[in-house]
């Protein structure tokens, strides 16, 4: 589905510091839009197994599996991660710019239509726009996978899960709504549609994504079902964005794990969409602060059976 165009000084606020890390043709690139020359990328002629992933944000983009030749000068995908890439038609009306879903980096553009794989579809990408992490030998993919939660006010989440070892870094953001980049304000409203939501970037070597869920359900009252603790309203609903069949099989044992402790979870399962992460005032709020979350905590859930 191609979303409405948004400006690229809408590169998320949380990514706007690694813009400084870019070399000048990087920056041009990713952020004012240029195209390499064909057949110059560095990455064009790579048939390893691992994932491509944003240069700017590190966000996971493609996998190698999805990669084909097309003899166009770019790399060229048929296929991209869920969720990981955002369709902008272009202000000619001619074509469609690819964006990262999770920083808003400039990647290319898609093409359909022209009958080159099975699945019709061509995501001409710039080399510079990319970084590749091979898979190792032990077959586990590269690091920094990422799972999205919504729990409540965002600032108590993000508290507790980036304590968790394993977990590089955690975001607070939004996700779920039908608005492109809304502000804080925005979503409180309530017109966006948006749940208040964490992007956990975490080592898959060194935690694992039901590890991360399970805690999730143990900081927060998956019960509640008008938002969490004293803040109340369709922001602060309880959520899992998963990203692929794996992800949904995980959070569904886990719930079902809860159900038969006596818990009534009212959690919901939804596949995941486009991140936007929240301004820097939101981020790391009780670090900066000092203090502890006042609507989460630890509740060890899984242990045994619920008293009622």
């Amino acid at each position: 589905m191609i979303e409405e165009s948004i400006m690229l000084s809408d590169i998320t606020t949380k990514y706007r510091q690694n813009i400084q890390n870019l070399t000048a043709f990087e920056k041009a690139v990713l952020v004012d839009k240029a195209t390499e020359r064909p057949f110059s990328g560095a990455l064009l002629n790579v048939k390893e197994e691992g994932v491509f992933v944003c240069k700017l944000c590190t966000a996971p983009l493609y996998r190698s599996k999805d990669k084909f030749e097309s003899h166009c000068g770019w790399p060229s995908f048929d296929d991209e991660i869920p969720s990981a890439v955002r369709r902008i038609p272009d202000a000619d009306g001619r074509r469609v710019e690819i964006v990262c879903a999770n920083c808003g980096g400039h990647l290319g553009h898609v093409f359909e239509g022209e009958g080159m794989t099975a699945k019709n579809t061509r995501h001409c990408v710039n080399s510079v726009s990319l970084d590749f992490q091979k898979q190792a030998q032990n077959g586990m993919m590269p690091k920094d996978a990422r799972a999205y939660v919504a729990g409540g006010c965002f600032w108590g989440v993000e508290h507790y899960l980036q304590q968790l070892e394993g977990v590089k870094s955690v975001i607070s953001g939004f996700m779920g709504g039908h608005v492109a980049n809304p502000d804080y304000y925005d979503v409180v409203r309530g017109g966006t549609g948006h749940l208040e939501t964490v992007e956990v970037c975490y080592d898959p070597e060194r935690i694992s994504y039901r590890e991360i869920i399970k805690h999730f359900f143990e900081i927060h009252d998956p019960e509640q079902t008008n938002g969490q603790g004293p803040d109340i309203g369709s922001q602060y609903l309880s959520a899992v964005f998963v990203s692929h069949e794996e992800e949904a099989a995980t959070v569904a044992e886990l719930i079902g794990e809860l159900e038969e402790n006596g818990y009534r979870v009212a959690t919901q399962v939804l596949p995941a969409s486009p991140f936007y992460a929240a301004d820097e005032g939101h981020q790391d709020y009780y670090e900066r602060k000092g203090t502890e979350p006042y609507c989460h905590g630890f509740v060890a859930r899984f242990d045994k059976r619920r008293k009622r």
